[in-house]
């Protein structure tokens, strides 16, 4: 009887996945396997938020596989070495495994290709299974990648999307006696320390629930309401695309069903999470490096990063923002850009501080959408306005008019009524000086003046 290996990196899911159904159609029996690379600690991914999501759902990709006859195959070490090691041990013919973006990925692919080639293995490596759209399947003529997102839409929009694969009824394994696997302890030792509090849970199971009951309830709305930050109308599936999860071929092939302005907003920003996939694939040296020089020479006030790391700034939505990633290990996206361009043009603070804390914190943080959004913001990157800058009140003003989601996020600030909760300052001193909060740690027109000086020096 053959057999085949199919290893899930950042496809933790059994429906829809490209990696699974192949290596069952390869093969008479199927080895699914998970490696807890010991390299991810250097690369910044294993940080207790994602390694704590990322354990929720190799438990629930585990007891699916289960119930169709199955069992995941965990391993600890460098992914090159075990997958090798278990291909040995089985005898398989065939590895399958997912493509990947980022440089790191492509590294792990060209290592893994080799060191089968050398066995006489073959390596299967799948598209679209962690996009919609694989990178470089859409290309401007003459060039690798589209550098801007509306033509690169438009292009996407034309593509004709592979089928969504339905779960496998039945996954048969070999003998696995003598094949040595991890307890899940193997994965979250990668990251001691304690998560943030709010972390959803993780896993196919809790992403497909999520998905539909926010498809029944939220979706319709989703183009009016998604900026709206106390209301919290956004799908909140971010964490569940990152690892895999959830499926967003199925994601996108599921909105088109339901139709509508809220559904075309919802599919364009999973074609924004591919844009930023097709960039990073041409250029992965834009993970670290400015995607667009502007010669910034960026200032380095740790006291004023320390702030903005706490939510201390005295500018509440930004600090409202900061505290909620705390929480959650997740931020609303329009106070992602709001903190992002506080830090780098109000502050004028390099971008990569900025990314490094999120990654430290997110459970969504990856490579890709975490790296180009920051450039983006910070204006090195893809934007079309690069010295555009977020006003934290006129932000405010617009997205959270009456306060709640800053007295939501900013205990001190819970009394303050209305609108007036965003500048606290202004308020009455006796009012003032019982709130436990910071004043403002720049002046918002002296930090745009400085901004603008220093772009236009370069």
């Amino acid at each position: 009887m053959t057999t085949s290996i199919a290893v899930f990196t950042s496809d933790l899911r059994l429906r829809d996945n490209p990696v699974l159904h192949a290596a069952l159609r390869a093969a008479d029996q199927v080895v699914p396997l998970f490696v807890a690379d010991h390299g991810l600690a250097r690369t910044g991914f294993a940080v207790p938020n994602r390694v704590a999501f990322l354990a929720d759902a190799l438990a629930d990709l585990d007891a699916g596989l289960r119930e169709r006859g199955g069992a995941l195959v965990l391993r600890k070490g460098d992914p090159v070495a075990e997958i090798r090691r278990v291909a040995d041990r089985i005898d398989a013919t065939e590895v399958h495994i997912a493509g990947g973006v980022s440089g790191y990925a492509g590294r792990r692919e060209a290592r893994l290709r080799a060191a089968l080639a050398a066995d006489g293995r073959t390596l299967r490596v799948h598209g679209a299974v962690v996009t919609a759209v694989e990178p470089g399947e859409v290309v401007p003529a003459g060039k690798d990648h589209f550098a801007v997102f509306t033509p690169y839409f438009r292009a996407w929009q034309r593509i004709g999307q592979r089928r969504v694969l339905a779960a496998p009824r039945a996954v048969p394994l070999p003998e696995l006696s003598g094949l040595r696997s991890e307890p899940l302890s193997a994965v979250t030792s990668l990251a001691p320390g304690t998560p943030s509090p709010g972390l959803p849970e993780g896993g196919e199971t809790a992403g497909r629930r999520r998905f539909h009951t926010w498809r029944r309830s939220g979706l319709d709305g989703y183009a009016d309401d998604h900026d709206d930050l106390a209301g919290d109308a956004t799908s909140r599936l971010s964490p569940y695309l990152h690892f895999g999860c959830l499926s967003p071929v199925e994601l996108v092939c599921r909105a088109r069903e339901s139709g509508g302005a809220g559904a075309e907003a919802f599919v364009r920003q999973l074609a924004w999470r591919d844009f930023h996939h097709q960039v990073l694939a041409a250029r992965p040296d834009a993970a670290h490096t400015d995607y667009r020089a502007r010669h910034d020479r960026w200032r380095a006030d740790d006291a004023e990063i320390a702030a903005w790391k706490a939510g201390r700034t005295g500018y509440p939505l930004v600090d409202a923002g900061m505290r909620q990633l705390g929480h959650e290990g997740w931020m609303h996206n329009r106070a992602r850009l709001l903190v992002a361009s506080f830090l780098t043009k109000t502050l004028y603070t390099d971008w990569r501080i900025g990314a490094q804390h999120f990654l430290d914190l997110l459970v969504d943080g990856d490579m890709a959408n975490n790296q180009l959004n920051w450039q983006w913001v910070a204006g090195t990157g893809t934007d079309t306005r690069p010295n555009r800058v977020l006003n934290p009140l006129a932000q405010a003003r617009r997205f959270d008019p009456d306060g709640a989601y800053v007295r939501r996020w900013v205990p001190e600030l819970a009394g303050v009524r209305g609108p007036r909760v965003h500048t606290p300052w202004r308020l009455p001193e006796d009012e003032r000086s019982r709130l436990d909060y910071p004043d403002p740690i720049v002046d918002l027109e002296a930090g745009l003046a400085r901004f603008r000086r220093a772009r236009r020096r370069d």
